[in-house]
């Protein structure tokens, strides 16, 4: 009797040994580990590199102006960005998500964070976890630093010097050069990837997909979509990103090891978007633009853009001018940024940052100083009057932060965060004020302002300029 009972608890145990197994969630199982490549560059050297192919990518690609569709893109963007596992962070990395109006339907991720999604991709998907799938895969690319650490390697590029000095020579050069870079895209001109990286950015982008809330399996679903519509050809993501044959089966392997509960497979933002941009007009391919020359369009995609608007604006530059503003007052400014204005009021931007709509001057990006003659004494009250004032000729101008104290040329100051959304663009924007008190008692101010989906581009710039501010009244 004690045997079979010995016996019958023997095989219980097993039984629950075995069922266990087959029981328990996958994602005990361990995720890929990934660990970052050799790399003799330093982060500072990505940031560098991915900023300069931004501002030659900006010049050859046209933007689509649509703050709808641009926010959206960024929300998404943001969203997979913060699931950037921890040991793949970089300090001074600022992911940047912006959409060019082509038809091809592509992507592609600069060194230090900027990413370009063609209209074409979000109007080819299938769903919202579909356009995440490749905008993860494209951010992992960067978290990996792939593109320094395949230069280190020595396979096409030599010195990072020579890295940064063949965007320029490519896309200034002939029109047969321009059209090959635009039919790719810049980004693959310079990080044409090994399938190891390739591989690598799958897994991690199928990582960062479940972290953020979405389906790996998404993602290898995407290459099936791109390969249906025609992507694989002409240029497109598939000819950039090269896939072997079992690519979908590896991205849906690694999604067997992650924990997905009620992912996100679409959203309302998502088909109200889409649906947007597929009634739009045609949108034209790469090689359309760089044959025609194109850069960028005076109009974006809604008609609704400044006249003299050239649509292009770049990085602010790390190169600093000293200007004298409002004829008290000394301040740097980017040297890639001109001086607008005149005796009362002036304007420091960066070209593209400006222009006319139905005859009024529009600034989308750059720093204004000026004087305002307030009834109080009181810095608070008196900015609050200065704020009430620009509200009433600019009903979608709002105050979106309470006064915070600051400092303005060593004197007291206050800083606040408005909201607004341009009248000329319909982009919504990200407004800083600082003002502080002259001798006199009238308010000196400073406005920062930038579309808030590029705010994080242009905040450093903005901190700089205030704190080189010195007023001599």
């Amino acid at each position: 009797m004690i045997k079979n009972n010995y016996q019958i608890t023997r095989r219980l145990i097993t039984w629950f040994a075995v069922s266990a197994i087959f029981l328990m969630p996958v994602s005990v199982f361990p995720q890929t580990k990934l660990t970052l490549h050799s790399n003799k560059y330093s982060v500072q050297d990505d940031i560098k590199l991915g900023r300069q192919a931004a501002n030659e990518a900006e010049q050859q690609f046209p933007l689509l102006r649509d703050g709808e569709v641009s926010s959206y893109v960024e929300r998404v963007g943001n969203l997979l960005a913060a699931a950037i596992p921890s040991e793949f962070r970089h300090p001074g990395f600022q992911y940047s998500f912006r959409v060019i109006n082509a038809r091809d339907i592509n992507a592609f991720a600069l060194p230090g964070g900027p990413m370009y999604v063609n209209r074409g991709m979000i109007e080819a998907a299938r769903r919202e976890g579909e356009m995440a799938g490749v905008m993860a895969h494209e951010i992992s690319h960067v978290a990996l630093r792939h593109g320094t650490a395949q230069a280190t390697k020595g396979q096409k590029y030599g010195l990072l010097a020579g890295i940064l000095g063949i965007g320029g020579a490519v896309l200034g050069g002939p029109a047969g050069a321009a059209a090959q870079i635009a039919s790719q895209g810049v980004g693959v001109y310079f990080l044409k990837f090994s399938r190891e990286y390739e591989t690598e950015a799958d897994i991690l982008g199928a990582q960062i997909m479940a972290r953020a809330g979405y389906d790996p399996r998404d993602l290898a679903t995407m290459f099936q979509t791109i390969q249906q519509q025609g992507g694989g050809s002409s240029g497109g993501f598939m000819s950039s990103h090269p896939s072997p044959a079992n690519r979908y089966a590896r991205i849906n392997q690694e999604a067997q090891y992650l924990r997905i509960e009620n992912p996100i497979r679409d959203t309302r933002d998502f088909s109200r978007v889409q649906a947007k941009l597929r009634g739009y007009p045609r949108a034209a391919s790469m090689e359309e633009i760089a044959r025609s020359g194109q850069r960028q369009p005076t109009e974006n995609a809604g008609g609704n853009y400044p006249d003299t608007q050239v649509g292009r604006v770049a990085y602010p530059s790390t190169r600093y001018r000293s200007y004298n503003a409002l004829g008290f007052a000394s301040v740097g400014v980017p040297d890639n940024w001109r001086e607008l204005g005149n005796n009362d009021s002036v304007w420091f931007a960066p070209e593209g940052g400006y222009g006319q709509h139905q005859g009024q001057d529009v600034f989308t990006h750059g720093v204004n100083f000026g004087v305002s003659r307030t009834q109080s004494r009181d810095l608070r009250q008196a900015t609050q009057e200065l704020i009430n004032s620009l509200a009433q000729g600019n009903s979608n101008l709002r105050q979106s932060t309470n006064f915070q104290r600051t400092t303005v040329s060593g004197r007291t100051g206050l800083s606040a965060g408005l909201s607004n959304v341009n009248s000329a663009t319909g982009q919504r924007e990200s407004v800083t004020l600082v003002s502080t008190q002259l001798r006199n008692g009238d308010l000196f101010y400073m406005v920062a302002v930038a579309p808030q989906s590029e705010a994080r581009s242009f905040a450093s710039a903005f901190n700089n300029i205030l704190r080189s501010i010195r007023i001599n009244d």
